[in-house]
């Protein structure tokens, strides 16, 4: 392809800033902006860094058999 076709191409995704540091995010590792962004967000995933917030739910002391 030349040059002048390639610009007339529209990204299948918008650009997007980066969730780590804001930069405009790459194809390669969409949504981030690199790899060392994509592999922090993967390890805060990991860690447990993100915790989804539910309802704790009282558990039964001892399991009740239905007979």
């Amino acid at each position: 392809m030349k040059a002048s076709q390639t610009e007339k191409v529209t990204p299948l995704r918008p650009r997007k800033p980066c969730p780590e540091c804001g930069k405009p995010s790459t194809r390669e590792s969409y949504p981030f902006c690199s790899p060392r962004c994509k592999a922090v967000d993967l390890n805060r995933w990991l860690s447990g860094a993100y915790v989804i917030p539910g309802n704790e739910e009282e558990s039964p002391s001892e399991p009740q058999h239905e007979t």
